[in-house]
């Protein structure tokens, strides 16, 4: 992360240029953890368009202002009041950073995200589809949208579905929280850098040579890591397998109400403070996906079922409980995974027409 101190209000919420020859991407919010707006998405593509044409940038490099993270997610506060007013920032959002989240895993060069300190959602989307993705001692990654109403979204059940096991599962209907090691495992990062010395690594990326590998990028990375590569979550892999390996919610909460430990118990309280609805149409995302062959088929479907999720009380009444009244007692509808109906899901799988997602 960059200090606040180094940072002039002049420079907007987002930062594009070239240092060396590294195309630096900077998110600028750091009040609000970076969360990042519609008009961040489209300036993050224009500056990759610049970086992609100029021969003098070999590399990219994503960073976040400030001490507490790189990302806390999107502008979930613009989001809650467009839908309250049944507006269309959710259609347009969402299209716009969809799309730049599939631009980031095909980018030509070298894409390298920091991702120290809190790295949630939409987070997520602009550096866990990067070639190279960088975590910390201090990285606290999470897709934490079932407790919004929500499911992970920004190709967040692409990345869920190949993590190993039921570990996916796990994180993407409990939305707890990954540290480095644990990123690593779940394939949503590649290497463990102490952060006092990513100023060092961000300096060694800067002196890169135009023309400069993938490889030769990873390279000068691993020099800098740790060589961490499972956490906390790695030791429970058997039990998390065991819990999730359902594909019907009912079954994976009668699973942890039948062991008696104490990491299930705590695990089925954490699933009761989310919404019913939004765990049934994750779980069967995350089977969809893990089905698939692509991220851009993951994205598509998920474009579907934000839409839906937009207009429903469900991600109003999540929104206001965890962001708005901070009251943390959301009045989820319906309030019990057994009243989610096969007729409540299927709106959120439906083919919407001549809106749906495109790729160019």
């Amino acid at each position: 992360m960059i200090a606040a101190a180094a940072i002039t209000e002049s420079e907007g919420d987002l930062i594009a240029r070239r240092e060396g020859s590294a195309g630096i991407i900077r998110l600028n919010r750091p009040k609000t953890i970076n969360a990042v707006t519609l008009e961040m998405f489209r300036d993050i593509d224009k500056a990759l368009d610049r970086f992609e044409a100029d021969p003098e940038v070999a590399v990219i490099v994503l960073e976040g202002a400030g001490e507490r993270g790189l990302c806390a997610g999107g502008d979930i506060r613009a989001l809650w009041e467009s839908s309250k007013v049944k507006g269309d920032l959710g259609k347009i959002l969402w299209r716009e950073e969809y799309i730049l989240n599939d631009r980031i895993a095909r980018f030509p060069k070298p894409y390298v995200a920091f991702m120290d300190g809190i790295v949630m959602g939409g987070g997520v989307g602009l550096s866990a589809h990067s070639a190279h993705r960088v975590v910390t001692e201090k990285t606290k990654l999470a897709m934490p949208e079932v407790g919004l109403g929500f499911f992970p979204d920004v190709g967040g059940t692409w990345l869920l579905s190949h993590s190993p096991g039921e570990i996916g599962t796990y994180f993407g209907l409990t939305g707890q929280t990954m540290n480095g090691p644990d990123a690593i495992y779940a394939r949503f990062a590649d290497a463990v850098v102490p952060s006092g010395t990513l100023a060092a690594l961000r300096e060694a990326l800067t002196k890169v040579r135009p023309g400069t590998t993938s490889s030769d990028v990873k390279t000068l990375i691993d020099v800098f890591a740790t060589g961490a590569a499972s956490g906390p979550v790695a030791a429970n892999q058997a039990k998390i397998d065991a819990w999730f390996g359902h594909d019907r919610m009912e079954d994976i909460v009668a699973a942890l109400q039948r062991d008696g430990s104490e990491l299930a118990q705590s695990t089925l309280k954490t699933l009761n403070e989310k919404s019913p609805r939004g765990m049934v149409v994750t779980l069967k995302l995350l089977r969809l996906a893990r089905a698939s062959s692509s991220l851009e088929e993951c994205l598509v479907r998920e474009y579907r079922a934000a839409l839906e999720v937009f207009a429903s009380d469900d991600f109003r009444e999540g929104v206001r409980a965890a962001v708005i009244d901070k009251d943390r007692s959301p009045k989820w509808s319906p309030p019990r995974i057994e009243d989610v109906t096969p007729e409540m899901v299927a709106p959120y799988f439906a083919e919407i027409g001549a809106d749906e997602l495109k790729f160019g």
